[in-house]
């Protein structure tokens, strides 16, 4: 990692947490501490700093297994929960949930063709909260799997195994979306109004975990993190993974980047900090908290850290010509200083700006966080596998 004048190991942050002298700060907070103190005082003062995003995260979803306790037994080939339609094609009564599959008789989509209240991230949400779901199971029948259907209501408590296993989530750094054409138009950013009347933009800027840790020196393979309220792993990158962005002269990538894949044990998760998600004219997902503390290792880390909302350039992108056709252009950049104030520039106009991730929630997650490892009852891990970041 270079040579710093600093450098701590995380053995011995973990000691300093275990003794109760650690030093933890939220992201926000290490702002000012990194700007009058510079990052050489504020690496040897600082033992760990935490950030959090709370944002609709559609590549999520559940991993979970029934359980074989009525006999005779079954290998399920179509399984539903809650009425939303999962994926059977693995052992006898493993199954997966995606969060953005909505319920298949879906009453909103009656009236309305293309809109959905209710999927798969719901279903997450209400397990969560201890709500009976209806699971549906068949299957075609063998002599070791002699049974062909199961109907009948479940919670949380009676699945076996039900783990949280996203494949896509945090992005580093995300679109800022308008809508050019004279149309109203729906997408996974929400409602865009014709005419680029709003701006609709995500992450958490200065809070934002691939933010603060732009290269992922900290970030990889087992990396222990906040996940829904509960505690949760990093598996590597995830899918969409871009390594090697264009950056400005901080390490923040100018356009989509990093994305982590994730996995936690759902039974020890927090409703506060997964919710179903139902987007006008899109469909449904899944609204995720995640923080991740990052280790201060050196000054590098303590500059890294020091990120803030005026330091990140958000590329603002056509939803309603280009991004159609897969070949959206960068109309122009704009700090995520910019975007919080309410209003962008564009075109000579002034656009409203709406935030589709919650900076409240997100920094409620990052103090939770802080709290958990001034308590003691969270210890940092060593990533047993880097991702890949230039």
């Amino acid at each position: 990692m270079g040579s710093f004048k600093v450098n701590k190991t995380i053995a011995e942050i973990n000691a300093r947490i275990r003794s109760g002298k650690a030093v933890v700060l939220n992201a926000e907070e290490m702002i000012e501490v990194v700007r009058k103190s510079g990052k050489e005082k504020a690496a040897k003062e600082v033992d760990v700093v935490t950030t959090g995003t709370f944002s609709p995260m559609c590549s999520s979803g559940l991993l979970f297994n029934i359980g074989q306790k009525n006999p005779p037994t079954i290998k399920c080939s179509n399984v539903w929960l809650g009425g939303v339609p999962c994926y059977g094609g693995l052992a006898a009564v493993d199954s997966y949930l995606g969060a953005t599959e909505p319920t298949v008789d879906d009453p909103l989509n009656k009236v309305y063709p293309g809109q959905f209240k209710y999927g798969g991230g719901h279903v997450i949400e209400d397990l969560v909260r201890g709500k009976a779901v209806h699971l549906k199971a068949n299957g075609y029948g063998t002599d070791c799997y002699p049974r062909r259907d199961i109907d009948k209501d479940v919670t949380l408590a009676d699945l076996p195994y039900a783990h949280l296993l996203n494949p896509r989530n945090c992005y580093q750094n995300y679109n800022c979306a308008v809508n050019l054409t004279s149309r109203l138009i729906y997408t996974y950013m929400g409602p865009l109004k014709p005419n680029a009347r709003n701006a609709n933009y995500a992450t958490a800027g200065q809070l934002s975990p691939l933010f603060n840790d732009p290269f992922l020196k900290t970030i990889g393979l087992g990396t222990r993190i906040f996940l829904g309220g509960g505690i949760g792993y990093v598996l590597g990158a995830g899918t969409q993974h871009v390594s090697n962005p264009q950056r400005n002269e901080r390490g923040i990538p100018l356009s989509p980047a990093g994305t982590l894949m994730l996995k936690g044990d759902l039974k020890g998760m927090d409703a506060r900090y997964l919710r179903g998600v139902s987007m006008v004219g899109y469909g449904c997902s899944l609204a995720v908290g995640v923080g991740i503390p990052i280790p201060i290792l050196n000054e590098e880390m303590a500059w890294f850290t020091g990120v803030a909302d005026s330091d990140i350039q958000m590329p603002v992108r056509d939803y309603g010509y280009d991004y159609p056709n897969c070949m959206p252009r960068v109309l122009k950049h704009v700090t995520f200083a910019e975007l919080k104030s309410g209003e962008i520039e564009l075109n000579g106009q002034q656009v409203k700006t709406v935030p589709m991730t919650s900076y409240t929630l997100s920094l409620e997650i990052a103090e939770t966080l802080k709290q958990w490892i001034l308590d003691g009852s969270f210890l940092l891990t060593e990533a047993q596998e880097t991702i890949p970041s230039e």
